[in-house]
């Protein structure tokens, strides 16, 4: 093949064209947040109970997401924290929408990291979701932005996840009490004094039912944190009635750790 040689001009031209291709190829690599979100929006779950003879059965207490081998839903330890009526047959549940309806599928309760609020729930029958990847380590930034996916007041607005995105504002530090206060004796309540840990808060308004949502990066999905609205709000913001514009999440390698602990 004969060579061509360029003139000075010629070869800034074909650099910024090339730079231009490349730029776009980058681009391309990188999914758009919608893309994204399309990806994310089925590992999203509605957490509650079931129960047969109540209406309605199952009863929504948060959000969650699939992780691990898909057979297993991350969310918050409140979310899953209430006492079940054994002698009605209540169960925790999982309901997965699905064109306008709401599949529910049981699971249990299989791990519970009450220090920073996290609970993992498995199937307990049926295939698996798609599985969200999470960051093992706390490599957030202040001022990158993140989006969040989960079920804002699902009790009255319905479950259709709602997506929303937020910036990293600061990494502040907290310790979380324990749901049930009796457990607050003295040696708890010395350790929580020292026990604090640092957590993402965000530039963005989360509500009751957000509580267990995947925080994730926009363009590839992976898990940064996980969403935590009753104690990270009630610590915080003990003060305040109405939503302030800014709310939490837990770090995801705390969640990574709870992961391996599971047999």
């Amino acid at each position: 093949m004969n060579s061509v040689l360029l003139a000075p001009a010629s070869c800034r031209l074909v650099r910024l064209f090339a730079a231009a291709i490349i730029g776009g190829l980058a681009l391309a690599t990188n999914a758009a947040p919608p893309d994204t979100i399309d990806r994310v929006k089925p590992s999203v779950v509605a957490v509650g109970t079931f129960q047969p003879d109540r209406r309605p059965q199952f009863e929504f207490r948060g959000s969650g997401f699939a992780i691990g081998d898909g057979t297993l839903i991350a969310t918050n330890a409140h979310v899953a924290a209430k006492v079940l009526d054994g002698e009605r047959f209540e169960t925790y549940a999982i309901a997965i929408p699905q064109d306008g309806r709401a599949a529910v599928r049981e699971v249990r309760k299989i791990a519970v990291d009450l220090e920073h609020d996290l609970a993992i729930l498995k199937l307990t029958d049926g295939r698996p979701l798609p599985a969200l990847s999470l960051s093992e380590t706390a490599a957030a930034r202040n001022g990158e932005f993140f989006l969040f996916t989960g079920f804002p007041i699902g009790s009255v607005l319905g479950l259709t996840p709602v997506t929303h995105r937020a910036m990293l504002s600061a990494i502040t530090p907290i310790a979380l009490p324990r749901p049930d206060t009796a457990q607050l004796d003295p040696a708890t309540v010395k350790r929580l004094a020292s026990d604090v840990f640092g957590i993402y808060q965000l530039d963005a308004t989360a509500y009751p039912g957000n509580s267990g949502s995947p925080l994730y990066n926009e363009t590839t999905g992976e898990v940064v944190g996980i969403v935590n609205m009753v104690f990270v709000k009630g610590t915080k913001e003990n003060v305040l009635s109405q939503p302030s514009g800014i709310s939490y999440a837990i770090p995801a390698n705390y969640l990574v750790n709870l992961l391996r602990t599971i047999k």
